[in-house]
């Protein structure tokens, strides 16, 4: 299933609205050595981002900062989880959040470890400071557009939980292209019927066209389309 990305338009938007929430996109720092965290944090304050830097993963998880827009960026090897460790606890609990991976000493493998596993980049030291701001650009526009995606989930999901068991039915026979006629024939019902649940559908799902419904349906979550 593809999922469409919100537009420039719909990002530019939700990050006006985070502002207003006072929810501007948070710089993550996880490194055991504390001058690194400092120089980090000074380099992206610089650059106008916001920050907040941990010694380890626990703190990190302690502190519950990850529902702010963002990213993170993490050493590779600490005391303790490592960076790859705390990647692979964050997609298992549903928290992928763009990762930006530092490491003085990294290797083929881990580099290809950490991407397959959706790291925006992996660098390492000493990098360019410019490397560093431009992936931090990549990954905090990542997060956005995964944010307004789960948000834009969510409220379809809302607007399905308010249909009824037959106007259910009814969506998934008209984005599967049947026609009133043969809609009314599969659930037994007279086509004046579903002409009734399928206006119904389009107003509870707020969709202006067929094509619209359709997009929102596909973008429903798996377990919700293969309802009933």
């Amino acid at each position: 299933m593809s999922v469409d990305l919100p537009s420039l338009r719909e990002l530019t938007s939700l990050s006006r609205q985070w502002a207003r929430d006072e929810r501007q996109p948070l710089v993550i720092i996880v490194d055991d050595d504390v001058s690194v965290r400092e120089a980090l944090s000074e380099l992206i304050q610089s650059a106008g981002f916001q920050s907040i830097s941990f010694a380890s993963a626990h703190e990190l998880l302690e502190a519950h900062v990850l529902d702010s827009p963002g990213c993170l960026i993490l050493d590779v090897r600490m005391p303790g989880a490592s960076g790859l460790d705390l990647q692979h606890y964050l997609i298992r609990n549903g928290s992928p959040k763009p990762i930006i991976f530092l490491t003085g000493h990294g290797d083929i493998p881990m580099t290809v470890q950490a991407m397959k596993a959706g790291a925006v980049d992996f660098l390492t030291k000493p990098f360019r400071d410019q490397t560093l701001l431009d992936a931090i650009s990549v990954a905090i526009e990542r997060d956005m557009a995964q944010m307004a995606v789960a948000s834009r989930t969510k409220e379809n999901s809302d607007r399905f939980a308010t249909l009824t068991h037959r106007e259910r039915q009814v969506m998934r026979e008209v984005v599967r292209g049947r026609l009133n006629k043969q809609i009314a024939f599969e659930l037994g019902i007279k086509e004046i019927t579903v002409k009734l649940h399928r206006g119904n559908v389009m107003r509870k799902m707020q969709a202006a066209s067929l094509g619209e419904l359709i997009r929102v349906w596909e973008a429903l979550p798996s377990e919700l389309r293969d309802w009933g």
